[in-house]
């Protein structure tokens, strides 16, 4: 992403000498946004291979028992295929909230040299992971106007990395959720 903003404003002049201010932000804002449709390009070029497929069902499948059993229901068959393959708190969700909390730190941290930035983004990726960490907890355990659009670029990016699964990885997701679910339900604080 750096180098394709580094030709940007080659090509363009734009922010050209600039180390501070407005354009060092909007050059910040552009690679994040250079990263983010990078991202995208992967999924959807991933996507088309019929193996990346099978691994979408099984991602689907798996938010479709997920949300089962945190409604309450019984897991079986009929159940698990009326729930959604969209989750609020899936890990795409929590990749993109990390991508764009990363591009806000990023644009506000500033541009230095390449080592002092590489220095930077390290420190900071801790912090950067909490608070999308945070923000997709929250939004996973509250439904308002808030969290549903906090939820819905994550949910929207889901269509690409899951899929309907079919009968047979619904039952495999099924006993995989069984053999996690704790005896005493007390015990069960996720």
């Amino acid at each position: 992403p750096s180098a394709l903003t580094d030709l940007v404003r080659r090509l363009t002049g734009f922010g050209l000498g600039v180390t501070r201010g407005g354009a060092v932000f909007a050059l910040s804002i552009l690679e994040g946004l250079v990263r983010v449709l990078l991202f995208l390009l992967y999924l959807w070029l991933t996507s088309r291979s019929s193996e990346i497929k099978r691994v979408w069902m099984y991602h689907g499948s798996e938010h479709k028992t997920i949300a089962c059993y945190e409604a309450g229901l019984p897991l079986t068959l009929p159940n698990v295929r009326e729930q959604s393959r969209l989750h609020p708190r899936c890990g795409t969700s929590f990749l993109f909230l990390v991508m764009f909390v990363s591009i806000l730190a990023f644009s506000i941290v500033g541009r230095y040299s390449l080592w002092l930035n590489i220095v930077i983004r390290l420190a900071l990726l801790p912090l950067i992971a909490g608070v999308a960490y945070e923000l997709i907890r929250f939004a996973g355990s509250r439904d308002n106007w808030l969290t549903r659009t906090l939820s819905k670029p994550g949910l929207a990016l889901q269509r690409l990395t899951t899929a309907e699964p079919d009968d047979p990885i619904m039952e495999v997701a099924i006993e995989a959720m069984k053999a996690v679910i704790p005896d005493n339900p007390n015990d069960d604080n996720w």
